[in-house]
């Protein structure tokens, strides 16, 4: 992510993988996430050796429909948001980006027309 390093430092985890789920890059935020399974050195290794099921087969659908995939978790008191996106290199699939956002236990819901 040398080429936008401001994503470096941005305050939720990114991480991009390829068609294949080959990890390609991860934010700090990321890799202090994922920092027990290797941190940035998971970068080159495939994503779905990180998943147990019944995740593992849910991201691989992922991959194979080019869909997103769009959640909360709690753990350690801690909310986040999950979302899993396809991402495109020249208007072709290129492979998925997670982004995991922290979020408030109350988060305020606005409509707006």
């Amino acid at each position: 992510m040398a080429e936008h390093s401001w994503v470096e430092k941005f305050p939720g985890a990114i991480t991009v993988c390829d068609v294949n789920g080959v990890i390609l890059e991860m934010n700090d935020q990321a890799a202090q996430g994922f920092a027990a399974d290797g941190g940035k050195a998971l970068i080159g290794k495939n994503m779905l050796d990180c998943h147990p099921e019944p995740a593992r087969t849910k991201t691989q659908r992922l991959l194979e429909t080019q869909q997103k995939n769009v959640y909360t978790i709690e753990k350690k008191g801690v909310r986040k948001l999950i979302y899993q996106s396809p991402w495109y290199r020249d208007g072709k699939f290129a492979g998925l980006v997670e982004l995991s956002l922290e979020i408030p236990v109350e988060l305020p819901h606005f409509i707006r027309k």
